[in-house]
Order: C-alpha cells, then sequence, then structure tokens
C-alpha cells in the first residue's frame, strides 16, 4: 500500500502522520520524516510507504506519474482526506496549499479589489519571488471565480480565531514588513467576520482542526468608498509607506550609533585595562572650529578678512529657535524661559561625533555629561551665568561669544552660532536701545558672504508679524546661503490654519524672502521638561498622522529635524569646501605683507609678540632682583643709617634734645633724656625701623633698576612693565611681624648705656653733633629765608622784591631777636606779655599782626638760635672726653649733649646692622618671591599684558603672530579635508 502526504512539515509531522494511519490503518507503521520540503519516500519492515512530498514536488509527480494510486493527504490536525479523482485532488490540493501560504493570500484579497488597486498590486508582486513556473499549473479563470465566490460566502458565516494565532502559526517570512502587517491586521479584526474558509473532503464534511484560510477581499463599504476616491486611498497608502521607510531607516541608524557607541566605549575600556592608550587623531570639525577661534580672536567683527562659514541661527523672540538648535544638538542644553529673552549673547556651538554625549567649554577642562539631568541642569545653569556676567552694567545683550562643544554618536558635524531673538519693541526691564543692539548684532553675523543663515519663523503665528524675514532678505536677497525653517507646525495644524498658506510658506511664496531649502518641524508640545527623545516621538507622530502631510501641503523630504540637520550639515561642508582655500590664500597675502612691513620697519630687532617679550621682561627683573644680593653689608648698613636718621631726626630735635636742653643742670638733664628715650623706643622707634627697612630694600631694588636704563641694550619697552610690577611688589610685601619685637630689646638696651669707653667714640660722636645740628640750623635758615624774603644783594643781582608779609616778618623777626640777646637762657615759649610788647612795638612802627603770626616767627627764631647755641657747645665739647672721664668735676663744662648724641649713634648703628642681617637672611628672598607672584599674574592678566607691553612694534608683531597661526591651522586643516575626501 501506497500513501501519498503533501504539506510543509514541521516538528509535529511525525505525530500527526502517525495519528492518521493508527485511525485509518490499525495496525504498527513505522516510518520517517523528512525536515526539508523536497520528495522523499520512507520505507520500514511493514506493508505500507508513505510518500512525503512538497506542494512544488506534487505538481511534478502528478505530471510524471498520472496513473499512480495516491488516494490519502493529510489535512491540518492530522485528518486524512481520501481523494476520488487525481485531477479533482492535484487542483484542490494545489489551490489549497497556495492559498495558505502569505503571499497567496494577500494575492487572492486583491483580486478581489480588481482593477482599482491593480498598480498597488504589481508593487506588491514586485516584492514576491518568481511564480512564473506556477501558471501552466493554475486553473481556469472561471473555476477560480467559483472558488472566490465560496470563500465569500463562507465569510459571512465564520469568525476569526483567538488574537496570537497568527504569531503561532502563520511561517515565518523573509519580510519582516509583510509579516508584520498581516499579525498586526489580524490582531486588531480577531474574532471579526471575514473571508476565511475551512478545508473540507469531497463529501463536503468540514473537520474541526483544520487551518482556515485567510482573504483580504474589501467588504461592501469598503470597496465601495475605494471605488468613489481611489486616488486618494492610493496617495495615503503610498504616504504611509514612505514614512514607515523612514522609520525603519531611521531605527537602522539608531542601532549602528549604539552598536558603533558600544564598540567605541568597549575599545576605551579595554585601553585603559591594558595600560595603552591609542593617540586619536583630531577630528575634522575640531580642526575647524579651532581655526573660527583663532579667527574670533583676531577680528570679533566678522569683517571681510573672515569670510569662512558658520551657520547663523536667527528668528524672532520665542519662535523656537533655541529649541530647533537643541534638537540639532539632541540635548537641552540652553536656559529654559517662559516668554523672557534667554539668550542675551552669542552661543558657539561646534557639533562633532563621539562615542559619548558631552559637552565641554572652550576655556574649562569640565565635560557635562548630556545623559544625566544633574549635568544638563548644571550645564544649562552655566551657560546662564556666562551670559550674564559678559553683560556689561545697563546693558541686556553681549557681543562677546560664549564657545562651547558637543559631541556624540550621530550627530551632524557642523558650528552653529545662536543669536539672541529679534524684538520688536523695548519693554521697561530692557536697557535702551536694546532692539537696535539686537539687530546690529544679528547683522554683523550675517554679513559673512559665506555665513549659513537658518531662518526660523514661528508657523503658530501670523506671516505678517514676522521681523526675520526682511531681515534675511536684505542680508540674502537671492537666498543662496538660506534654509528656511517652519516650526510649531503642530499648532498650526491644530488652530486650522489654511493650508495653502502653509503651503505656499515652505514653497517660498509667501514672504518675500528666498531660499534654498524649506522645512516645517515640531519641537515639543510646550512642556519643558519634555526629554529630546520624547519630542522626537511626538514629532514622528505628528508627522505620520499630519493632515497636512496627507493632504499633500507637506513633503516627506520637508519634514522634520533629522532631514532639516542633515541639509544644513551638508550646505555646511559644501561651503567649507569651496571658500577655505581662498581664506588661506588671503592670509598668506597678508602674512607676507606683514613681514614686509616688518623688515622695514625694525631690520634688526627679532620678531617677538607680547608674550614673549613678557617672558624677556621676566627674566631680567628676575635677574635684578637677585642683584640686591651683591650689595656689601656695608651698603646696606649706609642706607639704612641714613634713612632712619632723616625719618627720626625731627622727633629727636622737637621731642626730646631741645626739652631736655631748657632743664636747669645737667641731672634733671640725662633723666628728662632718658625717660623720654625710654618712651620712644617703646612706641614710635621699632616700628619706623620697620617702615625705613622696606623702604630701603624696595629703594635699592628701584636703583638697580634704573640703572639698568643706561645700559647700551636697553628696552625701552619693558619699563613701564617693571615699575607696575615693583609697585605691586610694594603693595604685597609685608616685613617679618616679629622684627618689631627683636629691634624693640635692641634699641631699650643701647639707649640706656651711657658710657662713652674711648677717645675714638667720643670724637666720632662730636662729629656726629657737629654734623646733624649744621643741618638742622642749614634748614632752618632756609626756612627763616624764604619767611623774610631775599636779601639786598638778591634783590639786585636777581631783581627780587620782598612781599609786605616778607616785611611783616622780618620786623617780627627784630623783635624777637632783642628778647633772645637780653635772656639767652630764655625758653622755648613765649609769655603773653612778651607777646604784647613784640605787637605794640610792630604797631608803633605801623605793622599790624597777630598774636599767631609771632608765635610762628618765633618758633624759627628761638630754633636758629638754640642751634647755633648747639654748635658752640659742641666746638667746646670736642676736647673734653678727659673731663667726661672725671665727671666733669670742678672744670666748668657740661658735654651731656655729646652723651646723648652718642647714644643716639650707637643705636642707629645698631639698628641698622639688625635690619641688614633681616634683610639678607629673610626679606630679600621674601621679595623674591612676591615678584614672581606678580609677574605670574601679570602673565595671565592678558587686558594688563596689553596695557602694559604696548607700542607699534609690539602691535604689528602680535599681528604677525597671529595671522601666521591662522594659516597654519588652515593648511592643516585643508589638508585633513583633502584626505576625508
Amino acid at each position: 500500500m501506497s500513501m501519498l502526504i503533501c504539506g510543509r512539515f514541521g516538528p509535529h509531522c511525525e505525530r500527526y502522520i502517525q495519528q492518521a494511519l493508527r485511525r485509518h490503518h490499525p495496525q504498527q507503521v513505522r516510518c520517517t520524516v523528512p525536515r526539508n520540503h523536497a520528495l522523499f519516500k520512507s520505507s520500514s519492515s511493514s506493508q505500507q510507504s508513505i510518500f512525503l512530498i512538497s506542494e512544488r514536488g506534487l505538481w511534478r509527480l502528478h505530471n510524471a506519474h498520472k496513473n499512480r494510486s495516491s488516494r490519502y493527504l493529510l489535512s491540518a490536525r492530522g485528518h486524512l482526506l481520501v481523494l476520488g479523482n487525481q485531477r479533482n485532488v492535484v487542483t484542490w490540493t494545489r489551490i489549497t496549499k497556495a492559498l495558505m501560504r502569505p503571499r497567496n493570500i494577500i494575492i487572492t484579497g486583491l483580486v478581489g479589489t480588481g482593477a482599482l488597486i491593480s498598480q498597488k498590486i504589481e508593487a506588491v508582486k514586485r516584492q514576491f519571488p518568481d511564480l512564473d513556473w506556477m501558471k501552466e499549473y493554475l486553473p481556469e479563470s472561471e473555476a477560480v471565480r467559483s472558488l472566490m465566490n465560496s470563500i465569500q460566502s463562507a465569510a459571512s458565516q465564520l469568525s476569526l480565531p483567538e488574537k496570537g494565532f497568527i504569531s503561532n502559526h502563520l511561517p515565518k517570512l523573509k519580510d519582516a514588513a509583510v509579516i508584520e502587517g498581516i499579525k498586526s491586521w489580524w490582531e486588531e479584526n480577531a474574532g471579526k467576520n471575514s473571508a476565511s474558509v475551512l478545508s473540507e473532503d469531497q463529501t463536503g464534511t468540514t473537520h474541526k482542526n483544520t487551518v482556515p484560510l485567510i482573504g483580504f477581499g474589501r467588504s461592501g463599504a469598503s470597496a465601495a468608498s475605494s471605488k468613489k476616491n481611489p486616488e486618494k486611498e492610493r496617495l495615503e497608502q503610498v504616504q504611509e509607506e514612505m514614512i514607515q521607510i523612514q522609520i525603519r531607516y531611521q531605527k537602522e541608524i539608531d542601532r549602528l550609533i549604539k552598536e558603533n557607541k558600544d564598540l567605541r566605549k568597549s575599545l576605551m575600556l579595554k585601553e585603559v585595562k591594558s595600560g595603552r592608550k591609542r593617540s586619536m587623531r583630531k577630528s575634522l570639525i575640531d580642526m575647524y572650529s579651532d581655526v573660527l577661534d583663532e579667527l574670533e580672536r583676531y577680528d570679533s567683527s566678522y569683517n571681510t578678512q573672515d569670510n569662512l562659514p558658520r551657520v547663523v541661527v536667527v528668528g524672532d523672540q520665542s519662535s523656537g529657535k533655541t529649541s530647533v538648535l537643541e534638537m540639532i544638538v539632541q540635548a537641552r542644553i540652553f536656559p529654559r524661559g517662559s516668554g523672557e529673552m534667554m539668550t542675551r549673547s552669542p552661543v558657539k556651538v561646534t557639533l562633532s561625533e563621539g562615542p559619548y554625549h558631552v559637552a565641554s567649554f572652550k576655556d574649562s577642562s569640565r565635560e557635562f555629561d548630556l545623559t544625566k539631568e544633574s549635568d544638563l541642569a548644571a550645564l544649562r545653569k552655566e551657560v546662564e551665568l556666562r551670559m550674564k556676567a559678559s553683560v556689561g552694567d545697563g546693558e541686556t545683550v553681549s557681543q562677546e561669544s560664549i564657545a562651547m562643544t558637543v559631541k556624540g554618536p550621530g550627530l551632524q558635524r557642523m558650528v552653529l552660532v545662536d543669536l539672541p531673538g529679534i524684538i520688536s519693541t523695548e519693554t521697561s526691564v530692557m536697557a535702551p536701545e536694546t532692539k537696535n543692539n539686537i539687530r546690529k548684532m544679528v547683522k554683523g553675523h550675517m554679513e559673512n558672504p559665506n555665513a549659513i543663515i537658518l531662518c526660523i519663523q514661528d508657523g503658530a503665528l501670523d506671516a505678517e508679524r514676522s521681523n526675520v524675514t526682511d531681515l534675511v532678505s536684505q542680508m540674502d536677497p537671492t537666498g543662496k546661503r538660506t534654509i528656511f525653517v517652519l516650526t510649531k507646525v503642530d499648532l498650526a495644524e491644530s488652530n486650522l490654519y489654511n493650508p495653502d498658506r502653509i503651503k505656499s510658506i515652505l514653497e517660498g511664496r509667501l514672504f518675500p524672502m528666498k531660499a534654498l531649502g524649506y522645512f516645517a518641524v515640531v519641537t515639543g508640545r510646550g512642556n519643558q521638561n519634555d526629554s529630546i527623545q520624547e519630542i522626537k516621538n511626538y514629532e514622528e507622530h505628528f508627522f505620520r498622522n499630519s493632515k497636512l502631510f496627507k493632504d499633500g501641503v507637506l513633503k516627506p523630504t520637508q519634514m522634520g529635524t533629522q532631514s532639516m540637520s542633515m541639509a544644513v550639515s551638508e550646505l555646511f561642508w559644501k561651503m567649507v569646501r569651496e571658500t577655505v582655500e581662498q581664506q588661506a590664500d588671503a592670509f598668506k597675502a597678508t602674512r607676507f605683507n606683514l613681514e614686509t612691513e616688518w623688515k622695514n620697519t625694525f631690520p634688526r630687532q627679532r620678531e617677538l609678540d607680547r608674550e614673549e617679550l613678557f617672558e624677556k621682561a621676566k627674566g631680567d627683573i628676575l635677574d635684578e632682583i637677585i642683584n640686591l644680593g651683591q650689595l656689601t653689608p656695608k651698603q646696606w648698613e649706609e642706607a639704612f643709617y641714613n634713612k632712619l636718621w632723616d625719618r627720626s631726626s625731627s622727633y629727636f630735635f622737637e621731642s626730646i634734645y631741645l626739652p631736655a636742653a631748657q632743664t636747669e643742670n645737667s641731672g634733671v638733664f640725662n633723666t628728662t633724656v632718658d625717660i623720654k628715650l625710654k618712651q620712644w623706643a617703646d612706641n614710635m622707634l621699632p616700628k619706623k625701623c620697620v617702615e625705613v627697612g622696606w623702604d630701603t630694600l624696595h629703594d635699592e631694588f628701584l636703583k638697580i633698576v634704573e640703572k639698568d636704563k643706561k645700559n647700551k641694550g636697553h628696552d625701552e619697552i619693558f619699563d613701564q612693565l617693571k615699575v607696575a610690577v615693583i609697585e605691586a611688589s610694594k603693595n604685597k610685601h609685608q616685613w617679618d611681624s616679629k622684627a618689631e619685637d627683636s629691634l624693640r630689646v635692641i634699641q631699650v638696651n643701647t639707649l640706656e648705656d651711657r658710657s662713652v669707653t674711648d677717645k675714638q667714640q667720643w670724637d666720632s660722636a662730636v662729629k656726629f653733633m657737629e654734623e646733624t645740628v649744621k643741618a638742622r640750623l642749614q634748614q632752618t635758615q632756609e626756612k627763616m629765608k624764604e619767611l623774610t624774603g631775599p636779601g639786598k644783594w638778591e634783590q639786585w643781582t636777581h631783581w627780587k622784591t620782598k612781599t609786605q608779609d616778607h616785611r611783616n616778618r622780618g620786623a617780627a623777626k627784630g623783635e624777637l631777636e632783642k628778647i633772645l640777646s637780653a635772656e639767652p637762657d630764655h625758653k622755648s615759649n613765649l609769655n603773653s606779655d612778651e607777646l604784647t610788647t613784640v605787637r605794640r612795638n610792630l604797631q608803633t612802627n605801623g605793622i599790624e599782626v597777630t598774636n599767631d603770626f609771632i608765635r610762628e616767627t618765633w618758633y624759627h627764631v628761638y630754633r636758629q638760635f638754640f642751634l647755633n647755641k648747639a654748635l658752640g657747645q659742641c666746638q667746646e665739647c670736642r676736647k673734653g672726653f678727659y673731663y667726661y672721664q672725671k665727671g666733669f668735676s670742678d672744670s666748668g663744662l657740661e658735654c651731656n649733649d655729646v652723651v646723648l648724641f652718642w647714644r643716639l649713634q650707637r643705636m642707629l648703628q645698631i639698628t641698622s646692622n639688625a635690619l641688614r642681617q633681616q634683610v639678607i637672611n629673610n626679606e630679600a628672598r621674601r621679595l623674591e618671591r612676591i615678584i614672581k607672584e606678580v609677574l605670574d599674574e601679570f602673565g595671565e592678566d592678558r587686558e594688563t599684558l596689553t596695557k602694559l607691553l604696548t607700542g607699534p612694534r609690539v602691535q604689528l608683531a602680535e599681528e604677525l603672530k597671529k595671522v601666521r597661526q591662522i594659516q597654519e591651522k588652515l593648511e592643516e586643516f585643508i589638508q585633513a579635508l583633502n584626505k576625508e575626501k
């Protein structure tokens, strides 16, 4: 006995065969089930043979062996169908099995719709395998029509199986899109009436476990609808397919980006573990951004010297300009506000590809992870703080740019500049001229003939309220470098705007401006907390179901941020390739001109820019501070001695010597001197000595600097910088706080000693007293001469005359000298009777003066008299050392003044020595360290250096340096760009 079984053989085939054989032939039958669809014969020791054959093999077997017995056919769920007529068996089997395949199911359903969707059928057929081999086996058209009528009659009586049936029984198709469409249709219509049939045997018996046959024919209502408007339905289907293709394309890109990101991350982790680091080549866009940074520092006004492309984002305030930029960047990196101005200064964003989505500022090493909300918030806060810091007092916007770099997978490489939005009215919180300043700023960036203008227009507002379009049309009347972006299209559609009006906008017929491309985007739902992915999903869903798209107002190439971003990037690099070599040639010519000017103007000097000049000046200043160590101890002590006496001589004469000299005897003199010297040493003298040491140290350093100016190779360009360094170091230099206490102890002990040990010290003290008294007397005489006017000789020789005040002073002086002549031991003050007498005598001579006038004149007259008397005393004591040793007994000579000056001189000598030790051991080194700190601060402050190192030579060297740097970076970028081509 032979048995022929046809079908697709899965894992349950063997169980179904055995079940069928037991039902018809209870005896045990062994069989082997193949795992492919080829013709196979399985035989066993029993008398039965089973033929397993595929559908295609069935037709071939039928033609080759028409007379062979084949009575049994396996149906679903293990039922055997006994067929009487071989022709009918073959035909029924062929039709049933073919219809159970998904492609034939689709074809069967489409045949029912007729010629209305014939073009769609052809498109679907092109996606299927070649079916030409089936033509010779297909039945006549009448038989097919009869079969379809039976199927449609049964469709109204049957329902689809439960949900999930299709995923378990539908075979795996190569085209994933087709299977997904069938499964979704099945799940949506499960449980409803459908055009499906059950396999039946020859007698018409319906088996419970047969597989239903699905038909995709339209119902009467839907068919009628399609007949009414076939073009619209076909257009909707094509649009839907295009959107699906775009979605699949974007998903594939996202998958590849994710794989690339994971691969880069794995590579970096491997490098970290192995301890080896690959040298990564700088990306092309980063090189280009560096060129733009150099150009911006060279000329921030974007004049004809800088014609390199960048994408300038312009638009009215709150038009969605910043949101578009965030969609391109794929992160919400800018400060957010509700109806207020948030962009207050230009923000230059350099986009480049990278394994991680991070952002950083040009002048900072910190990286912000854009996948973390905390870092995003910190980045927005930093941008806001930088904008506020760049805005000056009384201003609303700033021209200063904020440079930022954003890297991430899938980002389009380009440089964008976000500008403040154009306003129509200045509010009360804005500075005057804010509106004009913004327009001037926007025009300045768009004046670059190679700048790409990304014009943002709010689609939810009336076109007549636009300010930016007029401005763009003025700067780019031909539209060769403008891309127009219509935002908030979802609001425009929900507000039932005229579709023809939106279409005219996107076709460039409504606004007076022209553009290379027009795009429609959706940048959010109005919720500031939405992520970029949520916005992208919303945009994709909107355009997929948009009436504007389905009505043909929006074209697929004009929709979405992704399409717009790719178009802008393509235009950006196209213009870069066209203009970068011209820019390099321009800077090459500029460099040649500057070098020629330098050779003609400064032929024997090196081309040192400001930084190089500063380094040279820094070395000179540090060499000069080291030269302080070359001063000898004697030079230091003499400097301290002289300056200390200059600072303390007035106090000594007025507060110590003069009051003590008016005492009645030597005992009272010595007591008064001891008391006053002790008070001086305890309170004022140590602090005064520290000030003297500080001044002397800086004066000596200044003398060394001034001495260097007299050298032949001195460069005057450093003078202003050196003076500023000296002044700054003075302000920062503080003397050791413990020095004052140590000086106090030394000075108190020194001033208490009154014993002159030898004749040499005595003579030195007499000489010191004589010199100081003479110097003081000379100062007093000069002051007195200034008060009384020129003498007779001066009047005749220098043609000078006395004023009335001079005459009054002379008359008062004569009256006061009479008092001193009558009383040589007169005290330093005049009593009231003496004042009255002098004033009356002057009145007798016709001179009216006040008591204060007389006292002021007496002050200088008495001191002149006192110093002359002290000088005479000094001459008398020149040989009084012998009497000093005897205690001046019975000599009538009193030389206590000399002892006082000896004590003062010794104190000055010891103090100078102590200060010299402090300078050499501590203060000189401290000053050197402070000067280094000041120089470092000046080196970091470019503005200060610009003020201190200036002049035609510096300016020319600076410009030449910048031009060279720009040219080198341009050539490096061009070389890398050519390699990428």
